[in-house]
């Protein structure tokens, strides 16, 4: 396989690197952040048309003064058991441009309450449940939140957090081998996707605090190889996948299942008996993004034939495979899988051509609920995976529609 990045060109991975620094809403890591402006941002050329640009700049502010009225006075969002819910919102409003200088420290104070000496970010929920703290997955949102705030003082905490997720990955030689879970003591192995991808992207957007470690130090780092070889054990692609479920049909090939044995759309037996997990699409982009993140080229036919199964299976109006089930967190990997893999223009299923950031701008601005005074939300009715969580929701659109605007 060729890597994405060679030693030939390690300036295109600084200019790489910095792309994914200004995804994730980082303004600096060395100084004090910008200061963000919710009432009258202006609206610089983007990739989409100047009026869609304008009425996808006033949802993002509805929005983002949406979610800074939600916020509860001791600085979390939602639901204080799990601060994921709290790094969300505060990831979105960095990437919206800025900060309430209030509310963002009062978020950042919450997080920081919730850090343990492992370096991990969670809290014991009150009702126990499968996974427990949900360590990994808050963990993972919560540096990348801290890291797009920008303050010198968050590195040691980032640093710390890098080490923990680092440790959590699971390396054992099982089908789950580079993977990651909710939580690294669960005391059986298990790792997701969609759990990989988040502690994946979590190392990638903040990798450039390694550089401001001590002498002596060591650096935290994944096994990306071993990564690699976990996203192929989740894709239906017969000859990379050493899974016998992969199948190359027109419906599966290069989509992606939910863990190397199982699938959330569920499976079918083919002619011949063998069992086969279905491609859904908010898994696809998860396992695109995720390849992306582990360098792979774009040339690789694993890389290419995610791309073409997410370009076949084109729709905004529903979670393909899934129905309206995880609909939102669909469009904010959508979102950044598609930016990242650098190509605006897709060829969908019935011939036509479309631009993807302004088909997702379009369907955000539509399908916002207007308050009364005038701020906004999104919301899905159906509550899977916490969608009927609005705070949640919102969350997730606004980091899609601030990436879609490329703002």
């Amino acid at each position: 396989m060729k890597a994405a990045i060679e030693p030939k060109r390690k300036s295109m991975k600084k200019i790489w690197l910095a792309w994914l620094l200004i995804a994730a809403g980082v303004h600096s890591v060395s100084g004090e952040p910008e200061p963000i402006v919710l009432q009258g941002r202006t609206t610089a050329a983007g990739p989409v048309s100047e009026s869609l640009a304008h009425e996808g700049a006033a949802a993002a502010q509805r929005s983002a003064q949406w979610l800074l009225a939600k916020q509860n006075p001791d600085g979390y969002w939602s639901n204080k058991d799990f601060p994921a819910l709290t790094a969300l919102p505060l990831w979105a409003l960095v990437k919206a441009g800025g900060t309430e200088t209030g509310a963002i420290g009062r978020a950042v104070q919450y997080i920081l309450s919730c850090t343990h000496d492992d370096g991990s970010i969670w809290r014991e929920p009150a009702v126990r449940q499968k996974g427990g703290g949900l360590a990994n997955y808050n963990t993972a949102l919560c540096m990348v939140a801290l890291h797009a705030v920008g303050k010198p003082e968050l590195v040691p905490v980032i640093q710390k957090a890098r080490r923990f997720i680092a440790a959590s990955q699971h390396l054992g030689d099982d089908l789950y081998r580079g993977g990651m879970g909710y939580d690294p003591d669960t005391g059986r192995p298990y790792a997701d996707l969609s759990n990989s991808y988040i502690s994946y992207e979590a190392m990638r957007l903040t990798e450039n605090v390694e550089d401001l470690r001590r002498s002596g130090d060591p650096k935290a780092d994944l096994d990306w190889k071993a990564a690699q070889q976990f996203i192929q054990r989740v894709q239906n692609l017969p000859g990379s996948n050493d899974q016998p479920w992969a199948d190359d049909s027109p419906d599966q090939k290069g989509g992606f299942a939910y863990k190397p044995d199982s699938s959330q759309a569920g499976a079918f037996t083919n002619e011949d008996g063998t069992i086969r997990f279905r491609s859904y699409a908010s898994m696809t982009y998860a396992g695109l993004l995720s390849f992306i993140y582990a360098q792979t080229d774009k040339t690789d036919p694993r890389v290419a034939s995610a791309f073409d199964w997410a370009s076949r299976h084109w729709s905004l109006d529903e979670n393909p495979g899934m129905g309206q089930q995880g609909l939102y967190y669909f469009y904010n990997v959508l979102s950044k899988a598609l930016a990242l893999y650098g190509q605006d223009i897709l060829s969908v299923q019935d011939g036509r051509t479309l631009h993807w950031r302004e088909e997702l701008v379009k369907k955000l601005v539509s399908v916002q609920k207007i308050e009364p005074d005038g701020t906004g939300y999104w919301v899905n009715p159906e509550g899977r995976w916490w969608e009927a969580d609005p705070v949640l929701v919102t969350s997730y659109s606004l980091l899609a529609l601030e990436i879609a605007l490329q703002r």
